[in-house]
Protein backbone atom coordinates (compact mmCIF):
# COMPACT_ATOMS: atom_id res chain seq x y z
CA UNK A 1 0.00 0.00 0.00
CA UNK A 2 1.53 3.36 -1.10
CA UNK A 3 1.62 6.43 1.13
CA UNK A 4 -0.38 9.43 -0.06
CA UNK A 5 1.72 12.39 -1.29
CA UNK A 6 2.15 15.21 1.17
CA UNK A 7 -0.22 18.10 0.61
CA UNK A 8 2.19 21.02 1.06
CA UNK A 9 -0.58 23.59 0.78
CA UNK A 10 -2.37 22.04 3.72
CA UNK A 11 0.86 22.04 5.74
CA UNK A 12 1.42 25.75 5.05
CA UNK A 13 -2.23 26.41 5.85
CA UNK A 14 -1.85 24.77 9.24
CA UNK A 15 1.16 27.00 10.03
CA UNK A 16 -0.75 30.13 9.10
CA UNK A 17 -3.98 29.19 10.94
CA UNK A 18 -5.00 31.56 13.77
CA UNK A 19 -4.21 28.95 16.41
CA UNK A 20 -0.54 29.12 15.33
CA UNK A 21 -0.15 32.89 15.69
CA UNK A 22 1.06 32.64 19.30
CA UNK A 23 3.86 30.31 18.16
CA UNK A 24 4.82 32.77 15.41
CA UNK A 25 4.91 35.63 17.93
CA UNK A 26 7.15 33.58 20.25
CA UNK A 27 9.52 32.86 17.35
CA UNK A 28 9.62 36.57 16.45
CA UNK A 29 10.25 37.51 20.08
CA UNK A 30 13.12 35.00 20.25
CA UNK A 31 14.66 36.54 17.14
CA UNK A 32 14.25 40.05 18.59
CA UNK A 33 15.91 39.01 21.86
CA UNK A 34 18.81 37.41 20.01
CA UNK A 35 19.23 40.50 17.85
CA UNK A 36 19.16 42.73 20.94
CA UNK A 37 21.82 40.64 22.67
CA UNK A 38 24.04 40.62 19.56
CA UNK A 39 23.57 44.37 19.17
CA UNK A 40 24.67 45.08 22.74
CA UNK A 41 27.60 42.66 22.49
CA UNK A 42 28.83 44.19 19.21
CA UNK A 43 28.81 47.82 20.35
CA UNK A 44 32.21 49.50 20.58
CA UNK A 45 31.06 51.46 23.64
CA UNK A 46 30.51 50.02 27.08
CA UNK A 47 26.85 49.34 27.88
CA UNK A 48 25.34 48.49 31.25
CA UNK A 49 21.59 48.44 31.84
CA UNK A 50 19.67 47.89 35.07
CA UNK A 51 16.04 47.22 35.89
CA UNK A 52 13.98 49.38 38.25
CA UNK A 53 14.86 47.13 41.17
CA UNK A 54 18.59 47.60 40.54
CA UNK A 55 19.33 44.21 39.01
CA UNK A 56 21.66 44.14 36.02
CA UNK A 57 19.72 43.45 32.83
CA UNK A 58 22.55 43.69 30.31
CA UNK A 59 26.29 44.33 30.19
CA UNK A 60 28.63 43.89 27.24
CA UNK A 61 32.25 42.80 26.88
CA UNK A 62 33.52 46.35 26.28
CA UNK A 63 31.99 47.42 29.61
CA UNK A 64 33.88 44.64 31.40
CA UNK A 65 37.13 45.72 29.74
CA UNK A 66 36.78 49.43 30.53
CA UNK A 67 35.76 48.74 34.12
CA UNK A 68 38.56 46.22 34.59
CA UNK A 69 36.20 43.47 35.70
CA UNK A 70 36.10 39.77 34.87
CA UNK A 71 32.89 38.39 33.40
CA UNK A 72 31.08 35.72 35.42
CA UNK A 73 27.99 33.71 34.35
CA UNK A 74 25.71 35.08 37.08
CA UNK A 75 26.34 38.79 36.47
CA UNK A 76 23.01 39.41 34.75
CA UNK A 77 20.45 39.38 37.54
CA UNK A 78 22.85 40.58 40.26
CA UNK A 79 22.30 43.93 41.94
CA UNK A 80 24.48 46.65 40.40
CA UNK A 81 25.98 47.51 43.79
CA UNK A 82 27.45 44.00 44.02
CA UNK A 83 29.22 44.42 40.68
CA UNK A 84 30.35 48.03 41.05
CA UNK A 85 31.58 47.99 44.66
CA UNK A 86 35.02 49.19 43.48
CA UNK A 87 33.55 52.01 41.37
CA UNK A 88 32.00 54.46 43.83
CA UNK A 89 31.32 57.15 41.21
CA UNK A 90 29.33 54.78 38.99
CA UNK A 91 27.50 53.44 42.03
CA UNK A 92 26.27 56.95 42.76
CA UNK A 93 25.19 57.44 39.14
CA UNK A 94 23.02 54.32 39.18
CA UNK A 95 21.77 54.90 42.75
CA UNK A 96 20.30 58.29 41.79
CA UNK A 97 19.35 57.64 38.19
CA UNK A 98 15.59 57.23 38.81
CA UNK A 99 15.39 60.36 40.97
CA UNK A 100 17.16 62.86 38.72
CA UNK A 101 15.17 65.37 36.71
CA UNK A 102 18.06 65.93 34.30
CA UNK A 103 20.20 62.94 33.42
CA UNK A 104 23.93 63.43 32.73
CA UNK A 105 24.79 63.63 29.04
CA UNK A 106 28.35 63.61 27.75
CA UNK A 107 29.72 63.73 31.29
CA UNK A 108 33.21 62.53 32.22
CA UNK A 109 34.74 60.86 35.26
CA UNK A 110 37.92 59.04 36.22
CA UNK A 111 37.59 55.45 37.42
CA UNK A 112 39.67 55.36 40.60
CA UNK A 113 40.70 51.68 40.54
CA UNK A 114 42.27 51.90 37.06
CA UNK A 115 42.69 55.63 36.40
CA UNK A 116 40.70 55.22 33.17
CA UNK A 117 38.80 58.32 32.05
CA UNK A 118 35.35 57.65 30.61
CA UNK A 119 32.74 59.77 28.90
CA UNK A 120 29.23 58.60 29.62
CA UNK A 121 25.54 59.17 28.95
CA UNK A 122 22.59 57.84 30.95
CA UNK A 123 19.19 57.07 29.44
CA UNK A 124 15.95 55.90 31.02
CA UNK A 125 14.17 52.90 29.52
CA UNK A 126 10.40 53.32 29.11
CA UNK A 127 7.61 50.95 28.12
CA UNK A 128 4.86 51.58 25.57
CA UNK A 129 2.95 53.73 28.08
CA UNK A 130 5.98 55.85 28.92
CA UNK A 131 6.56 54.27 32.33
CA UNK A 132 10.20 53.98 33.40
CA UNK A 133 11.30 50.45 34.14
CA UNK A 134 15.04 50.62 33.66
CA UNK A 135 18.12 52.72 32.94
CA UNK A 136 21.12 52.30 30.66
CA UNK A 137 24.63 53.67 30.94
CA UNK A 138 26.60 54.13 27.71
CA UNK A 139 30.29 54.94 28.16
CA UNK A 140 33.54 55.14 26.21
CA UNK A 141 37.20 55.02 27.21
CA UNK A 142 38.56 58.55 26.72
CA UNK A 143 41.98 57.95 28.26
CA UNK A 144 43.88 58.36 24.98
CA UNK A 145 41.88 61.45 24.05
CA UNK A 146 42.47 63.03 27.45
CA UNK A 147 46.16 62.19 27.27
CA UNK A 148 46.47 63.80 23.84
CA UNK A 149 44.66 66.91 25.06
CA UNK A 150 46.93 67.10 28.10
CA UNK A 151 49.95 66.88 25.81
CA UNK A 152 48.57 69.76 23.74
CA UNK A 153 48.01 71.86 26.85
CA UNK A 154 51.47 71.05 28.17
CA UNK A 155 53.02 71.86 24.79
CA UNK A 156 51.37 75.28 24.82
CA UNK A 157 52.56 75.97 28.36
CA UNK A 158 56.08 74.82 27.56
CA UNK A 159 56.21 76.97 24.43
CA UNK A 160 55.42 80.07 26.46
CA UNK A 161 57.76 78.99 29.24
CA UNK A 162 60.48 78.22 26.72
CA UNK A 163 60.45 81.72 25.27
CA UNK A 164 60.67 83.23 28.74
CA UNK A 165 63.35 80.77 29.92
CA UNK A 166 65.50 81.32 26.83
CA UNK A 167 65.44 85.07 27.42
CA UNK A 168 66.23 84.70 31.13
CA UNK A 169 68.96 82.15 30.48
CA UNK A 170 70.62 84.46 27.99
CA UNK A 171 70.65 87.30 30.52
CA UNK A 172 71.71 85.13 33.48
CA UNK A 173 74.47 83.11 31.81
CA UNK A 174 76.59 86.15 31.00
CA UNK A 175 76.95 87.43 34.59
CA UNK A 176 77.40 83.87 35.87
CA UNK A 177 80.27 83.33 33.44
CA UNK A 178 81.75 86.67 34.51
CA UNK A 179 81.52 85.75 38.19
CA UNK A 180 83.20 82.40 37.61
CA UNK A 181 86.02 83.89 35.52
CA UNK A 182 86.73 86.74 37.95
CA UNK A 183 86.67 84.43 40.95
CA UNK A 184 89.14 82.16 39.18
CA UNK A 185 91.47 85.08 38.48
CA UNK A 186 91.32 86.19 42.10
CA UNK A 187 92.05 82.66 43.29
CA UNK A 188 95.23 82.55 41.18
CA UNK A 189 96.36 86.01 42.31
CA UNK A 190 95.68 85.37 46.00
CA UNK A 191 97.41 82.03 46.31
CA UNK A 192 98.98 83.05 49.61
CA UNK A 193 95.65 84.08 51.14
CA UNK A 194 94.49 80.73 52.49
CA UNK A 195 91.56 82.38 54.27
CA UNK A 196 90.14 83.62 50.93
CA UNK A 197 90.77 80.48 48.88
CA UNK A 198 87.84 78.64 50.46
CA UNK A 199 85.47 81.55 49.83
CA UNK A 200 86.57 81.85 46.20
CA UNK A 201 86.13 78.11 45.66
CA UNK A 202 82.58 78.38 47.05
CA UNK A 203 81.83 81.26 44.67
CA UNK A 204 83.10 79.30 41.67
CA UNK A 205 81.15 76.16 42.67
CA UNK A 206 77.92 78.09 43.26
CA UNK A 207 78.30 79.84 39.90
CA UNK A 208 78.79 76.49 38.16
CA UNK A 209 75.74 75.06 39.93
CA UNK A 210 73.59 78.04 38.94
CA UNK A 211 74.78 77.68 35.36
CA UNK A 212 73.90 73.97 35.32
CA UNK A 213 70.39 74.77 36.56
CA UNK A 214 69.99 77.29 33.74
CA UNK A 215 71.06 74.62 31.24
CA UNK A 216 68.58 72.13 32.77
CA UNK A 217 65.77 74.64 32.41
CA UNK A 218 66.67 75.14 28.76
CA UNK A 219 66.73 71.36 28.21
CA UNK A 220 63.32 71.00 29.84
CA UNK A 221 61.53 73.69 27.83
CA UNK A 222 63.16 72.73 24.53
CA UNK A 223 60.82 70.61 22.33
CA UNK A 224 61.74 66.93 22.26
CA UNK A 225 62.70 65.56 18.85
CA UNK A 226 62.64 61.80 18.91
CA UNK A 227 65.22 60.00 16.79
CA UNK A 228 63.25 56.78 16.54
CA UNK A 229 64.91 53.50 15.72
CA UNK A 230 64.61 49.85 16.70
CA UNK A 231 65.89 49.12 20.19
CA UNK A 232 65.16 46.80 23.09
CA UNK A 233 64.33 47.47 26.71
CA UNK A 234 67.15 45.10 27.72
CA UNK A 235 69.73 47.25 25.90
CA UNK A 236 68.19 50.43 27.34
CA UNK A 237 68.45 49.08 30.91
CA UNK A 238 71.99 47.80 30.38
CA UNK A 239 73.21 51.20 29.10
CA UNK A 240 71.29 53.04 31.83
CA UNK A 241 72.89 50.98 34.62
CA UNK A 242 76.34 51.80 33.19
CA UNK A 243 75.49 55.52 33.02
CA UNK A 244 74.09 55.56 36.55
CA UNK A 245 77.24 53.88 37.88
CA UNK A 246 79.41 56.54 36.21
CA UNK A 247 77.42 59.38 37.80
CA UNK A 248 76.87 58.09 41.32
CA UNK A 249 78.70 55.45 43.36
CA UNK A 250 76.67 52.40 44.39
CA UNK A 251 78.62 51.72 47.57
CA UNK A 252 76.66 48.92 49.30
CA UNK A 253 73.56 49.21 47.10
CA UNK A 254 72.60 46.03 45.20
CA UNK A 255 71.13 46.01 41.71
CA UNK A 256 68.76 43.18 40.75
CA UNK A 257 67.90 43.26 37.05
CA UNK A 258 65.25 40.94 35.61
CA UNK A 259 64.68 41.87 31.96
CA UNK A 260 63.85 38.79 29.82
CA UNK A 261 65.56 38.58 26.44
CA UNK A 262 62.27 37.39 24.94
CA UNK A 263 60.59 40.80 25.30
CA UNK A 264 59.48 42.30 21.96
CA UNK A 265 61.72 44.90 20.28
CA UNK A 266 60.64 48.53 20.58
CA UNK A 267 60.62 51.56 18.32
CA UNK A 268 61.81 54.66 20.14
CA UNK A 269 64.65 57.04 20.89
CA UNK A 270 67.28 54.84 22.55
CA UNK A 271 69.29 57.73 23.97
CA UNK A 272 66.30 59.43 25.60
CA UNK A 273 64.90 56.16 26.93
CA UNK A 274 68.30 55.58 28.54
CA UNK A 275 67.99 59.02 30.13
CA UNK A 276 64.62 58.01 31.60
CA UNK A 277 65.94 54.83 33.23
CA UNK A 278 69.21 56.50 34.30
CA UNK A 279 67.33 59.29 36.10
CA UNK A 280 65.12 56.76 37.88
CA UNK A 281 68.16 54.72 38.97
CA UNK A 282 69.98 57.81 40.24
CA UNK A 283 66.89 58.87 42.20
CA UNK A 284 66.75 55.41 43.77
CA UNK A 285 70.48 55.48 44.61
CA UNK A 286 70.11 58.89 46.27
CA UNK A 287 67.08 57.70 48.25
CA UNK A 288 68.93 54.63 49.55
CA UNK A 289 72.02 56.54 50.60
CA UNK A 290 74.41 53.72 49.71
CA UNK A 291 72.55 50.82 51.36
CA UNK A 292 69.65 48.73 50.13
CA UNK A 293 68.41 47.13 46.92
CA UNK A 294 67.22 48.47 43.58
CA UNK A 295 65.18 46.04 41.49
CA UNK A 296 64.58 46.54 37.76
CA UNK A 297 61.93 44.33 36.16
CA UNK A 298 60.37 44.29 32.71
CA UNK A 299 57.44 42.37 31.23
CA UNK A 300 55.20 42.41 28.21
CA UNK A 301 51.60 43.63 28.32
CA UNK A 302 49.48 42.14 25.52
CA UNK A 303 47.54 44.56 23.35
CA UNK A 304 43.75 44.69 23.45
CA UNK A 305 42.78 47.65 21.29
CA UNK A 306 43.86 51.16 20.29
CA UNK A 307 43.46 52.42 23.85
CA UNK A 308 45.54 49.55 25.27
CA UNK A 309 48.22 48.63 22.69
CA UNK A 310 50.91 46.02 23.10
CA UNK A 311 53.49 47.44 25.47
CA UNK A 312 56.55 46.81 27.62
CA UNK A 313 56.14 47.54 31.32
CA UNK A 314 59.31 48.51 33.19
CA UNK A 315 59.48 48.92 36.98
CA UNK A 316 62.29 50.48 39.00
CA UNK A 317 61.77 49.75 42.70
CA UNK A 318 63.83 50.47 45.79
CA UNK A 319 63.44 49.43 49.44
CA UNK A 320 64.28 52.88 50.74
CA UNK A 321 62.38 55.20 53.12
CA UNK A 322 59.51 55.85 50.70
CA UNK A 323 57.67 59.09 49.93
CA UNK A 324 54.66 60.73 51.57
CA UNK A 325 51.41 60.88 49.61
CA UNK A 326 51.35 64.68 49.33
CA UNK A 327 54.79 64.59 47.72
CA UNK A 328 53.99 61.81 45.22
CA UNK A 329 51.13 63.93 43.86
CA UNK A 330 53.58 66.68 42.91
CA UNK A 331 56.71 64.70 42.18
CA UNK A 332 56.50 65.11 38.38
CA UNK A 333 55.82 68.85 38.57
CA UNK A 334 58.56 71.07 37.11
CA UNK A 335 60.81 72.73 39.73
CA UNK A 336 59.39 70.65 42.58
CA UNK A 337 62.13 69.00 44.64
CA UNK A 338 62.84 67.82 48.17
CA UNK A 339 66.62 67.79 47.61
CA UNK A 340 68.67 70.68 49.08
CA UNK A 341 70.44 71.32 45.77
CA UNK A 342 68.03 69.81 43.24
CA UNK A 343 66.53 71.70 40.32
CA UNK A 344 63.24 69.80 40.41
CA UNK A 345 63.45 69.03 36.69
CA UNK A 346 64.78 65.45 36.63
CA UNK A 347 61.46 63.62 36.95
CA UNK A 348 59.64 66.31 34.95
CA UNK A 349 62.00 65.59 32.03
CA UNK A 350 61.48 61.84 32.55
CA UNK A 351 57.72 62.25 32.26
CA UNK A 352 58.10 64.47 29.21
CA UNK A 353 60.19 61.85 27.41
CA UNK A 354 57.78 59.05 28.34
CA UNK A 355 54.81 61.14 27.11
CA UNK A 356 56.62 61.78 23.83
CA UNK A 357 56.78 57.99 23.36
CA UNK A 358 52.99 57.75 23.96
CA UNK A 359 53.80 56.02 27.23
CA UNK A 360 52.84 56.42 30.85
CA UNK A 361 54.75 56.69 34.13
CA UNK A 362 53.28 56.03 37.57
CA UNK A 363 54.66 56.10 41.09
CA UNK A 364 53.73 53.94 44.04
CA UNK A 365 55.21 54.75 47.43
CA UNK A 366 54.56 55.02 51.13
CA UNK A 367 56.73 56.00 54.10
CA UNK A 368 58.84 53.00 55.09
CA UNK A 369 57.66 50.89 52.15
CA UNK A 370 60.06 51.97 49.40
CA UNK A 371 59.23 53.52 46.03
CA UNK A 372 58.31 51.96 42.70
CA UNK A 373 58.22 53.77 39.35
CA UNK A 374 56.29 51.98 36.59
CA UNK A 375 56.94 52.97 32.98
CA UNK A 376 54.60 51.63 30.28
CA UNK A 377 55.88 52.04 26.71
CA UNK A 378 54.08 50.91 23.53
CA UNK A 379 56.29 48.75 21.33
CA UNK A 380 55.07 50.46 18.13
CA UNK A 381 56.14 53.70 16.51
CA UNK A 382 55.37 56.68 18.78
CA UNK A 383 52.58 58.79 17.33
CA UNK A 384 54.03 61.93 18.85
CA UNK A 385 57.40 62.62 17.27
CA UNK A 386 57.91 66.11 18.68
CA UNK A 387 56.95 67.34 22.11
Amino acid sequence: MTKPKADYNSVIGKILRPKSRSTARAMAKSIDNRFFRDLIASMRNGVMAIARDGTVAAINEEAYRILGMAETPGDVGRHFSDMLHDHGDLLRVFANVFDLSHLPSRAELRLKPTGTIIGYTVSLIRDERGRVYGAALFFKDLTLVERAEERERLRDRLAALGEMAAMIAHEVKKPLAGIEVMAGLLRRKLVDRVDLQGMLNDIINEAKMANSIVLEVLDFVRPIRLEVDHTSIARVVQDAVTLADSKLARRDTRFEVNVPATLPPMVGDHHQLCQVVTNLLINALEALGGQGCIRVDASERPGHDEAHPRAVVLTVADDGPGIQADITERIFNPFFTTKPQGSGLGLAIVRKIVDAHDGRIDISSAPGAGTTFTVTLPVGVPGQLAF
